[in-house]
Parts: structure tokens; C-alpha cells; sequence
């Protein structure tokens, strides 16, 4: 019988990862050694530990002033270093958009995808997944690691090389990731004319943003349709269909009832829910997302 669950996913502080304290629309995490302070407009409540002695000591602070942003690094800051986190190396360094190249919440999917990967490999020789809007490579290597034909796509230049060098790093160099420039509609189009099929999709899609050749994307306006086209590149027997909300300002009901399509021809589960991160010392939790993914089980 199909079936439909509503979860909660929480990243759990790790050696290289912690989120040490939020509140007051900000978080402090540490990556590695380095601690970061940023904006979150999700921590609507006080903030537990001290501003002087915990807050007051971060390696880097975004700061938003009017229109202007940047960071305010402390001398000695490396521009850029590695840590291990969930099973992967990644290149870490603060961006002109608050980001780090990495969004940790992601780890529960990626041990989910592993996970039905694994399960199928030992009946399907081959299996082929498809990341939309991969950034630095997270879930890419992820799929990767537990044995799928991995094809990245990504409008930035930048994140794409990225995300090579944090395959490279994890020591999947030589894995069959195929990393791809594009626009994620326009790709999709043409896999559909390509008759290309994939047995598992997943894609984090921005609210707003632009492909490598100022393609224009607004969720509100694109992502039914690339969620259609996507069900039209699937295989006979698809394991999975991911879907990530990070700043969409969605329900995750709203993306799960973009997979019931699916639910009805294949059958198998869907779980829906909320990102979290888990602070370190207090337990609480920082809401960081949504997510609805879909399983043949």
C-alpha cells in the first residue's frame, strides 16, 4: 500500500560540524576550527550563549548593512580549508552570499540515497542519477560513493569546480560523475529529446537565479514544469525523486504533492519534512528546510 510520512531530519554535531548556538536571526557554527557567524532568518528566539565570549570570538561575521554585505574576517583566517563530514572531504571558505559550500542539513538525504542505492545495486548492474542545481557536490558524491552513475548539473562555473575538487578531496576522483555546465531546463529538455532515463532525480533549486547563459529562473513560474519534465526522464523502474526547499518559502506539502504522479504509477513511499540542524550543547533545533522525496521502497 502507498504510504505518506511526515519527518523531521536532524544533522547531529560531528567532529568537523557543529552548530554551537542561534537565535536573534543569526547562527553561530563551527567548520573545523574556524567559527562562523551568519544571518538565519529562522532563529526566532534568544540566543543561549555568551555575546561576548562565544559570539564576540568568531573567525568570520556577515554583515548586512542597507543594501551592502560582506564578511568581516579576522586576520589569520585561512581563506579556505577541509573538513570531513558525512563521510565526505569538502573545501570550506565564506562566500560573497553568506554561504560556506556546504549545507550540512543535507546529511540526512544523503545517508537516505546511499541507503536505496545499496539496496538495488545487487539486482541493477548500472544506476543512473541525475543532481539538478548540484552546487559543490554533496549529494553528487554521495550517489557516487554508493556506487551510481552520478550527472551534476549547475549554471556556476564556480561551484562546478567546487565540486571537482571535493570529489577529488573524498577520493572519487575516478568515479563516474559527469559534470555538466548548463542550465538545469534547458538540460532536462534535451535529455527528454535524448530519450535519456535516470533512476533517480534529485534537485535543491533556488527561489530565484540564472543558468550560465542568463537563462532566468523563478520557482514560482518553473518548477512544476521542470518537476513534469523530470517524470519523463525516469527509468521503467526508478528508484527515487528528491526534492530540496532551502529558500523556496514553500510548504513541503507543496513539493510532495508534486510527487504524487509518481506515487500513483509506481506506487512506494513518500516522506516530506523539515531540515534541521541540531545545537551542540542546548539540543535545540534550527529549521534550515523542507524536503518531500519519493521511493519505490
Amino acid at each position: 500500500m502507498s504510504t505518506s510520512t511526515l519527518s523531521i531530519l536532524s544533522t547531529l554535531p560531528s567532529a568537523d560540524y557543529e552548530l554551537l548556538d542561534s537565535g536573534d536571526g543569526e547562527k553561530l557554527e563551527r567548520y573545523g576550527r574556524v567559527v562562523f557567524r551568519r544571518p538565519d532568518p529562522q532563529a526566532l528566539w534568544k540566543k543561549n550563549l555568551s555575546l561576548n565570549k562565544d559570539w564576540g570570538n568568531a573567525h568570520a561575521v556577515f554583515i548586512r548593512d542597507g543594501r551592502a554585505a560582506d564578511w568581516n574576517i579576522r586576520p589569520g583566517t585561512p581563506e579556505k580549508w577541509t573538513i570531513n563530514f558525512g563521510g565526505l572531504k569538502f573545501h570550506i571558505r565564506p562566500t560573497a552570499f553568506k554561504h560556506t559550500g556546504l549545507f550540512p542539513e543535507q546529511e540526512g538525504n544523503w545517508n537516505w540515497m546511499r541507503e536505496v542505492i545499496k539496496k538495488r545495486l545487487p539486482k541493477q548492474k548500472e544506476i543512473n542519477v541525475l543532481n539538478l542545481f548540484g552546487y559543490t557536490g554533496g549529494a553528487s558524491l554521495a550517489c557516487a560513493q554508493a556506487g551510481a552513475q552520478v550527472c551534476h548539473v549547475d549554471g556556476s562555473k564556480v561551484a562546478i569546480g567546487w565540486a571537482r575538487d571535493n570529489a577529488e578531496l573524498s577520493g572519487l576522483k575516478e568515479k563516474p560523475i559527469r559534470w555538466i555546465l548548463d542550465d538545469a531546463v534547458e538540460f532536462v529538455k534535451r535529455e527528454v529529446k535524448r530519450g535519456k532515463k535516470y533512476d533517480g532525480i534529485l534537485m535543491d533549486p533556488p527561489a530565484f537565479g540564472h543558468g550560465p547563459n542568463g537563462e532566468m529562473w523563478k520557482i514560482e513560474k518553473d518548477f512544476t514544469d521542470l518537476v513534469e519534465m523530470c517524470s519523463q526522464i525516469l527509468s521503467d523502474k526508478p528508484l527515487f525523486f528528491l526534492l530540496n526547499g532551502y529558500a523556496s518559502g514553500y510548504s513541503a506539502i507543496a513539493y510532495e504533492n508534486n510527487l504524487q504522479a509518481l506515487l500513483k504509477k509506481y506506487g512506494g513511499e513518500i516522506e516530506k519534512g523539515e531540515l534541521t540542524l541540531q545545537e551542540s550543547k542546548s539540543g535545540r533545533l534550527l529549521p534550515c528546510g523542507i524536503f518531500a522525496r519519493w521511493s519505490s521502497k
